[in-house]
């Protein structure tokens, strides 16, 4: 049964359902959330199916809500979210949302209508009644005789007298007032001087307050202007102009008098608007607050609804039109408590025939489903994103829980940075219910949200590869001490830029360190990267080989499982022989390397005699003899190394033809006792079915003779594939073990940056003394704060994280999983929520 190793066991359900009793039978399918319905009408036009016209009327509801939720949020109403999913309505309460909807659908309208006009009514007054403020001091300008070159040309306009050698009287001026948007106003001016030729006056004053666009809301900018000329022609050109630049033009009286008596008038009917919209604003608010109450519930309710006939669209009608059909994959465990949410839905409907389910046989290959919670959520995710286990496959995920955060810790490792990841990671864990609530749409957040459980573990993973380095940002904690006695002082320290320690002098005791690396060799920067590089790569060397040999080991699971004893014999056994014989021995070899030559031992065990561990293995591959490193040392590491090479090399090449050939020679020997036993089942028992026999032994030869190269076509593409397997393991065993020296790469690299920017930025405001030096200390600790949780904890570890996933997908993953299946996809009220969608349907088109 199912498990957290292997996906659960499903089984192809056949239900029928009452027509009166299917709503509710499905609606509690969907608040379980344990079944996944097939499309039974995949040939039907979706606008064809039986519940199209419920399904549209959600769609309307939806649009409705949808538009007062955007009026809500234009408002800045906070929705009222208690959490809770309220249940399904009853088909006869459609009727009721719907009147709901419409009423306030169509009174906020009506309400936003009114108040657009009225808005729209309150521009043009307040328009009006800047013209008239700034047009009056025009004229007063004019009236009080300020002399000025442009007031002047303004008077001579207006009562200017054309003289053309005798009086000819005052000149009749014509002129037209109003605004238009700053933006546009020094276009406008340019453009009336060309097509009237200079023949217009024009004076302009900025109203300093923006106003109100009633169309959009927005805030614009605009200015008065007055525009003089002389006669019809001028006068329409100039009109002509101002619609063209959607300027507005307002009456304007000649007489101050009038002037006056229209702003007083103006001013009265603004305050007047004033009242109104302000009343109408209030009525919209509260309209809104009202619903603001319910339409997150609402929202709920509609798409549930909709998400229930839309499931139902799925069924078939048995030929009384009195029952419905499905097709549905379902847990086996869950069965029980499947048909007990039936039951409860036949007696909500009030319903007295009782719903069957039925199991049903099939050859089809079911959907993949692995039980998680939030905690392994995160970790089934990284696996399925690789691709969905096939049906009842090992599945990775509970492996993938301790393997991927020590992995990527083998990379990341620092106590100081792993202690942000992990403290970042845990103040997500502790604050999740309130995270969750808030359900934003950043993309970017929402990952780091969902992985919150795997940043926290590669922290502390992190933390403890950190004390195995003994590096926190980039520095020791000399904790238990040091096994080096070496008599380095500040001046020494400080005078000398390349220190380097010997371990075979007498200042090293020769004892490993208590726990993890001493920190004095945080001081020997002549030869720390070469200890360093040396013991890493090893490490990453050896932790590469028992990964790979623990993915090959769970490969016997599934073999055993599908009783696969082919796969077993020719594929599980030569592969994890193969991978013992060659990259567990070169494992094995640095330890015996490590134990065997030391600094202080004599030859031929000194540390000088010491031969190359790549060296060796390349040796042993290409049955070469090794050389002596030097003179005293001998050439191999231990008795009969030769000997056990040679096996272990006879031995694995052993194993190359049985995984290529061993399968596709059992497969045929399967195939020829299957025919001989057929042949045997088919014998003649008389000479007269001999004749038979004979006489139809042309044709059946002929048809034989068909029958024999479609299996050798069948064979042969075995063949092939078993060929391409095994090349694939043969050399990506080779490959994958090299690919594991990233871990060694990126733990150098990631030590490295930490160092250089120890180093080159903070070290800077260390170096400084007295009150100057502690605010540069200030400044720079920001900065190299900054850098810190930029580069190298987010960049670096998103790349280590990168690098992890590819370990994990190709070198340990390929050794056994497959990932050829498609994931169980159930009716479930909660995920279609959540999306905002329709249910997602196998077979659905």
């Amino acid at each position: 049964m199912g498990s957290l190793f292997r996906s659960e066991e499903m089984t192809l359900c056949q239900l029928f359902l009452q027509s009166e009793a299917a709503y509710a039978c499905v609606s509690e399918l969907g608040e379980l959330g344990l079944v996944q319905f097939r499309d039974l009408n995949p040939d039907v036009n979706v606008f064809q199916r039986k519940f199209v016209n419920e399904v549209r009327r959600c769609d309307e509801m939806e649009r409705k809500l949808r538009y007062l939720e955007k009026e809500i949020k234009k408002d800045g109403i906070p929705m009222l979210d208690t959490g809770e999913s309220p249940e399904a309505p009853q088909p006869r309460e459609m009727i009721d949302l719907e009147a709901t909807f419409e009423k306030l659908e169509n009174e906020l309208r009506e309400v936003n209508q009114n108040a657009e006009a009225l808005k729209r009514n309150f521009l043009e007054l307040t328009e009006l009644k800047h013209i008239l403020r700034k047009t009056q001091v025009f004229f007063d300008e004019q009236e009080g005789g300020i002399n000025t070159t442009t007031e002047s040309m303004t008077r001579a306009l207006i009562t200017d007298e054309v003289r053309t050698g005798h009086s000819m009287g005052p000149v009749q001026l014509g002129f037209v007032a109003g605004v238009i948007l700053r933006e546009r106003l020094a276009a406008f001016e340019r453009m009336l001087w060309r097509a009237c030729r200079g023949n217009v006056f024009l004076r302009q004053a900025m109203i300093e307050s923006p106003l109100e666009d009633p169309s959009n809301g927005d805030q614009v900018y605009k200015s008065v202007f007055i525009i003089f000329f002389q006669g019809d022609q001028l006068k329409t050109r100039v009109k002509k102009i101002c619609e063209g630049f959607r300027a507005t033009l307002y009456p304007c009286p000649e007489a101050p008098a009038d002037r006056r008596e229209m702003a007083m008038g103006v001013m009265t009917r603004i305050e007047d608007l004033n009242t109104v919209l302000g009343q109408t604003q209030d009525h919209r608010h509260r309209v809104l607050v009202a619903a603001a109450k319910n339409l997150k519930n609402w929202f709920v309710k509609v798409r549930k609804i909709k998400a229930i006939y839309h499931t139902l669209n799925l069924f078939n009608l048995d030929v009384t039109q009195k029952c419905l059909i499905a097709e549905c994959w379902v847990p086996v465990l869950d069965i029980e408590t499947i048909q007990l949410a039936l039951r409860r839905g036949t007696e909500r409907s009030g319903s007295s025939v009782p719903p069957i389910l039925n199991r049903m046989q099939t050859f089809e290959n079911p959907p993949t489903y692995n039980r998680t919670n939030k905690f392994t959520k995160a970790f089934q995710a990284l696996i399925d994103a690789y691709g969905v286990a096939s049906y009842r496959e090992m599945n990775p995920a509970p492996y993938t829980i301790i393997t991927f955060p020590f992995l990527f810790a083998v990379m990341f490792g620092d106590l100081g940075h792993g202690t942000l990841m992990a403290l970042f990671g845990l103040w997500m864990i502790r604050k999740e219910k309130g995270l969750a609530a808030q359900k934003t749409t950043n993309e970017i957040w929402n990952i780091f949200f969902g992985g919150r459980y795997i940043i926290f573990l590669m922290g502390v993973f992190s933390m403890y590869t950190g004390l195995i380095y003994n590096d926190i940002f980039s520095k020791s904690l000399n904790i238990f001490g040091s096994h080096w006695h070496v008599n380095y002082n500040k001046t020494t320290v400080l005078n000398n830029k390349h220190l380097q320690l010997n371990p075979s002098t007498v200042d090293y005791e020769g004892e490993p360190y208590p726990f993890g690396m001493d920190p004095i060799w945080q001081v020997a920067t002549a030869n720390k990267i070469i200890f360093q590089n040396s013991y890493k790569m090893k490490i990453s060397i050896i932790l590469g080989v028992i990964h790979m040999i623990f993915g090959v080991s769970l490969s016997l699971h599934n073999h055993t499982y599908f009783k696969n004893r082919n796969a077993v014999l020719y594929e599980f056994i030569p592969q994890l022989v193969f991978l013992v014989m060659m990259f567990f021995y070169l494992a094995l070899l640095m330890f015996i390397k490590w134990n065997r030559y030391a600094a202080t031992n004599l030859p031929p065990y000194s540390a000088g005699c010491a031969p190359s561990i790549l060296i060796t293995f390349i040796d042993m591959v290409l049955g070469n003899t090794p050389k002596t490193p030097l003179e005293g040392c001998e050439s191999y590491m231990y008795a009969g190394q030769s000997l056990f090479q040679s096996l272990f090399r006879f031995i694995a090449l052993c194993c190359i033809p049985v995984m290529l050939l061993g399968k596709p020679l059992k497969i045929i020997q399967a195939r020829r006792q299957a025919n001989e036993e057929r042949q045997n089942l088919t014998g003649a028992t008389s000479d007269a079915e001999v004749g038979m026999t004979n006489g139809t032994a042309g044709g059946g030869a002929g048809h034989g003779g068909g029958g024999d190269n479609h299996e050798e076509e069948e064979l042969s593409e075995i063949c092939i594939h078993q060929g391409i397997h095994t090349i694939e393991f043969v050399l990506g065993s080779v490959s994958h073990t090299a690919s594991y020296l990233r871990l060694w790469a990126l733990s150098l690299a990631h030590a490295q940056l930490a160092e250089v920017l120890w180093n080159m930025v903070l070290s800077i405001g260390l170096r400084q003394e007295g009150w100057t030096g502690g605010i540069m200390l200030t400044i720079v600790f920001a900065f190299w704060a900054i850098l810190t949780i930029g580069i190298l904890v987010l960049m670096e570890g998103l790349s280590a994280f990168l690098h992890t996933l590819r370990l994990h997908w190709v070198e340990f993953q390929s050794k056994f999983y497959k990932g050829t299946g498609y994931a169980f996809q159930p009716f479930a009220f909660d995920q279609i929520i959540e999306n905002g969608g329709t249910p997602a349907v196998e077979g659905a088109e």
